[in-house]
């Protein structure tokens, strides 16, 4: 399989929500393949020793790791992390916008978290894209952008109604990135949607300390994410150890046709389609 070329030894490569999940393991790969690397995350103690852990997997150690304390819902904070990038590095191959956070809140509660989840998980990305698409169209180098969705915002399941929202906007904006740039004259800019299954991370522990047997580590996330691009893919959907990709696609199959058959909204969910929709999971 040849790599996708943004991959290429020597180029740069920046990860939002770098210190510590996805966007850790992200890093780490991308320095391994020979990528420069830079760090961003809302904590300066919290990159030190993601730094430290990236840095020990780059060819050129240290010199090719870059850490900036970012929070992506403030755009000021972004542009000052693309020109610390460019300052440093001079070029952005890849840029992954990953930072994200939860729990948010239901329809009618906890505002103050929807705001936060909002600003993070959505204007996040917004963010990311806004400032550094137009740098990276000029420098008229093969380069891709990711973002990191969620299949709540594809299936959304009731509970966490803020995360969902945003995950969705994350994936409608993704979506027209990706057309926007393939009918942009002279572009060489590749988007995809990494839209992870159960993983393994501190924002999913809930206090626990070892992996569920179910879920997937952040390396495989990866894996998949690299894969993926080199494939061309543009949403990279990953399976978990217990969901396969069979079972991701009967699902948003379902959800797609709540509009369609005029369900009442979230029907998978619904007591009087429970038996409907467990015989239609079973359908190939």
């Amino acid at each position: 399989m040849n790599l996708h070329p943004a991959l290429a030894a020597g180029r740069v490569a920046v990860v939002s929500g770098a210190a510590s999940g996805i966007g850790l393991a992200a890093a780490r790969r991308f320095a391994a393949m020979g990528l420069k690397v830079c760090l961003a995350d809302l904590s300066a103690e919290a990159l030190e020793p993601a730094v430290a852990e990236v840095a020990a997997v780059a060819p050129t150690g240290r010199e090719s790791v870059l850490a900036v304390p970012t929070d992506v819902s403030r755009l000021e904070s972004v542009q000052a992390l693309k020109e610390r990038v460019y300052a440093a590095f001079g070029e952005v191959a890849v840029l992954m916008n990953n930072a994200g956070t939860a729990p948010g809140g239901g329809p009618w509660d906890h505002i103050e978290r929807w705001r936060r989840v909002l600003e993070v998980n959505l204007w996040g990305v917004i963010h990311g894209v806004q400032t550094f698409t137009p740098a990276m169209l000029a420098q008229k180098t093969a380069c891709a952008i990711v973002n990191t969705g969620s299949k709540q915002g594809i299936t959304c399941p009731p509970g966490d109604t803020a995360y969902n929202v945003s995950k969705a906007g994350v994936k409608v904006l993704t979506e027209g990135l990706a057309h926007s740039l393939r009918n942009e004259e002279g572009a060489r800019i590749s988007a995809h949607l990494l839209v992870p299954g159960s993983t393994f991370t501190a924002m999913t522990s809930r206090g626990r300390t070892e992996k569920p047997a179910g879920a997937w580590t952040p390396d495989q996330v990866i894996d998949m994410l690299v894969t993926g691009m080199s494939q061309g893919d543009f949403y990279i959907l990953c399976p978990d150890n217990e969901v396969t990709r069979e079972i991701d696609n009967r699902r948003i199959l379902w959800a797609a046709q709540d509009i369609i058959k005029n369900r009442p909204a979230l029907s998978r969910w619904h007591p009087d389609y429970k038996d409907a929709f467990e015989q239609f999971l079973r359908q190939r």
